[in-house]
């Protein structure tokens, strides 16, 4: 063997690997002169004089600094057993057992899965005759300074935004800051106060991800994938990226196919298509939450993967949430990302990003997803406490430069995917949270900007007992009718018109003046209008129920019925159809193709309702 590999140690291995890999650098110079390079070397047994010269030998010629400019500080680790750990400067040689331990268990970890133990077993059989010892290089930094889970480091000069570093404690962070002066500002995944000053990290040379695989859905994970619902541990077979570009406009195709909500006053006026990203905007305590989770229980038996992102939500609300879907069989086609209010803002900044991840996953093996963010309101304040405890300049509202990126980057995976790429779709419904319902602060405008439409829940109609609270004139889906059925397409017809008529007709009523019969029947028509778009929480309607109430509606059906009884009238109307006349609801239903001839059988059927049927007010 060369001098280089030959280092011995009294009543220890000690040995080197066998391939060096050292890469050519040029040391400093300073005065002419090559200034001296330490060494630190860390072991349970210090090395002799005989291996001290060598290791003097291969670190100059490693560094391009003399033998002699070479200083070996030696300190006691009873965790090198059999061997050195060498640093110099950020850089680290693990020779120990335990650095040989960590180089071969990579090699089995990247060995492939079988399913039969021989063929397993003959691997591993390979595998260990041809294992060869790398140098078991490394990247190491320093804590300089940590707290608020922040660190900022030295050192690491090849570490890159974004990638996951690893303290010696055990903690993961991220790379969210690198500076001209060589400190690079960590986010910490854990406690900061298991890290103190002076702590080594080393480089993992991986962006972050989460572990991902089937087994994930009916799950509560937190955004680093670990389960947090009690159940066993995911057996996940993946690593997929939490950040990942978007697909380019190549790889994408119109978004034509309609995702179904089941509330009517969306489907019908506001229809939402597969791969569309359409914002829940409204006040706190107006029914964002409740309009998301409609859509997802509506999912149920249409082979769509639903995720909820609950960022910077109490554990209360989110155990709430699930046993909802739970409870509606809906947990068997989800997946529950969370990060609660108690968590570090690291872990409420990634959680949207690790949500996306999931359904991206689904979405690129040919699935149609639906995510809901919960609400990006609260990541966005976190990503300002990150980026003002990184002491990055602040902006409009204290935010950073770059919040709009924060969300643009995030919202664009959302997609409708070419048939060359499977043909799945990620439809996204943000939740953005307003004040006193002003639309144009700076986070409900950023992500405005970026949807393709906004459903806008106004508080005056919430407590006016309207629900969901949706405001016509302020709503809007820029998708449109083109991710409607054909069906429900005719069948809407002018309702939309009709109901910004009477919003415009009521402000006119407020005053007491007397109107001519027209103006009445338009304002009672409007009523009626308001009260057939009323829906309770966890009720949502199918297409041929819709369909049904909408011809109605339109053809005057429910005007001779009392205000305050239509409610009625609709759920009693529906359960007649159901009952006497099901070929004419599973033509609606399944044809999704709209008639004069179908049309016609329905309000005749609906007429011969109301005639039987009377309500009093």
């Amino acid at each position: 063997m060369s001098e280089e590999r030959e280092i011995k140690d009294r009543g220890t291995d000690g040995r080197m690997p066998e391939e060096s890999v050292f890469e050519e650098s040029v040391f400093e110079e300073s005065g002419g002169e090559k200034q001296k390079l330490q060494v630190e070397i860390r072991c349970l047994v210090p090395p002799n004089a005989e291996q001290r010269e060598r290791l003097r030998n291969v670190m100059g010629a490693k560094y391009g600094v003399e033998p002699g400019n070479v200083e070996l500080v030696i300190r006691r680790d009873p965790s090198a057993v059999d061997g050195f750990n060498i640093f110099v400067s950020d850089d680290n040689y693990d020779w120990s057992t335990l650095g040989r331990i960590r180089q071969f268990r990579k090699t089995v970890q990247a060995l492939p899965k079988e399913s039969e133990p021989e063929k397993m077993v003959s691997l591993l059989k390979e595998d260990i005759s041809s294992f060869k010892l790398g140098t078991g290089y490394q990247q190491v930094g320093q804590v300089v300074s940590v707290g608020d889970s922040i660190a900022f480091i030295e050192g690491l000069r090849d570490v890159v935004y974004g990638e996951i570093v690893l303290f010696e404690c055990g903690i993961k962070g991220m790379v969210q800051d690198i500076r001209d002066d060589g400190t690079t500002g960590i986010v910490l995944f854990g406690d900061s106060a298991e890290i103190t000053e002076g702590s080594r990290v080393v480089r993992t040379q991986r962006t972050a991800g989460i572990p991902i695989s089937n087994h994930i859905l009916g799950r509560m994970i937190d955004p680093l994938g670990k389960p947090i619902d009690g159940g066993e541990p995911i057996d996940a077979k993946k690593y997929y990226p939490l950040e990942r570009p978007a697909p380019t406009i190549l790889e994408r195709q119109s978004v034509s196919r309609p995702l179904e909500t089941g509330i009517l006053a969306i489907d019908s006026m506001f229809p939402i298509g597969r791969g569309q990203r359409e914002l829940i905007i409204g006040d706190r305590q107006t029914g964002k939450t409740s309009i998301a989770l409609d859509a997802i229980l509506n999912q149920k038996g249409k082979n769509v993967v639903c995720v909820y992102v609950a960022i910077s939500q109490k554990a209360s609300t989110v155990s709430k949430i699930m046993r909802i879907l739970k409870e509606s069989g809906a947990m068997d086609y989800t997946v529950i990302v969370s990060s609660s209010a108690d968590d570090a803002p690291s872990l409420q900044y990634i959680a949207p990003y690790a949500g996306c991840a999931v359904a991206e996953y689904f979405m690129y093996h040919g699935r149609d997803t639906l995510i809901v963010y919960d609400d990006l309101s609260k990541h966005a304040v976190a990503y300002r406490t990150i980026s003002l405890l990184l002491e990055r300049a602040p902006g409009r509202e204290a935010y950073p430069g770059d919040v709009f990126y924060l969300h643009s980057r995030l919202l664009e995976r959302s997609a409708q995917l070419s048939d060359e790429l499977g043909g799945g779709s990620m439809t996204a419904l943000p939740i953005v949270e307003t004040q006193a319902g002003d639309v144009s602060a700076y986070i409900p405008t950023n992500i405005i900007s970026i949807t393709d439409g906004q459903i806008f829940l106004d508080n005056e109609l919430f407590y006016s007992g309207q629900r969901p609270a949706i405001n016509v004139g302020l709503s809007v889906s820029r998708v449109g009718s083109a991710a409607q059925t054909n069906i429900m397409k005719k069948s809407v017809g002018s309702i939309r018109l009709d109901l910004a008529q009477y919003r415009e007709m009521q402000v006119f009523s407020r005053f007491g003046s007397d109107f001519d019969e027209q103006t009445r029947n338009m304002l009672k028509y409007g009523e009626c209008l308001m009260q057939l778009l009323r829906q309770t929480n966890r009720s949502p309607l199918n297409l041929w129920q819709q369909v049904v109430v909408l011809l109605a509606a339109r053809a005057g059906l429910f005007v001779n019925v009392p205000v305050k009884a239509v409610p009625r009238a609709k759920a009693e109307l529906l359960a007649w159809f159901a009952a006497a006349q099901s070929t004419l609801t599973l033509r609606a239903e399944h044809e999704k193709m709209f008639s004069e001839e179908l049309k016609s059988k329905i309000l005749e059927a609906a007429g011969t309702f109301f005639k039987e049927h009377r309500y009093d007010g």
